[in-house]
């Protein structure tokens, strides 16, 4: 068993090398043989230094996953709530998503769905690549919105 400096030296590391959730570090210690008391005591302590901050993280998080996944806001929102985040963090983090990138995403990405396979009815096209966009977490009238724009009906 390591010494509490050892662990708040470990766990500190931990939180500065990514942003973290509190639950992910909550979980983290748990998995360090802390018991309830000394988690929720480490966890505020490291609120108070800094080390986390469930804003930030909700705002990197959702960032990341926009950009280098593709993900749309829905999929993004329910991963975090499944991080246990809260609803005032998730959506400020969702609201650091700039608008035009996002519509330009879901652009790119019903257009290259359109103009992929041998598929040549028209409404099975559509039909497929709006499939492929909610599943990446866009919502549905966005999606039908951009698609309907993208094949002038």
């Amino acid at each position: 068993m390591k010494s509490p400096e050892e662990i708040l030296q470990a766990i500190q590391h931990y939180c500065a090398y990514q942003e973290r959730s509190q639950q992910e570090v909550r979980d983290k210690l748990y998995s360090m043989g802390l018991h309830r008391n000394d988690v929720e005591k480490t966890i505020a302590d490291l609120i108070t230094k800094g080390f986390i901050n469930e804003e930030r993280f909700a705002r990197a998080f959702a960032g990341g996953k926009f950009r280098i996944n593709g993900w749309g806001k829905i999929k993004i929102r329910n991963a975090l709530i499944h991080k246990k985040v809260s609803p005032q963090c998730i959506n400020l983090g969702l609201d650091g998503i700039d608008e035009r990138d996002y519509s330009a995403s879901l652009k790119k990405i019903l257009s290259q769905k359109l103009n992929t396979g041998m598929e040549k009815n028209i409404l099975l096209k559509k039909n497929k690549a709006a499939r492929f966009a909610l599943s990446r977490g866009f919502e549905p009238e966005l999606v039908w919105e951009v698609l309907n724009e993208l094949t002038g009906d």
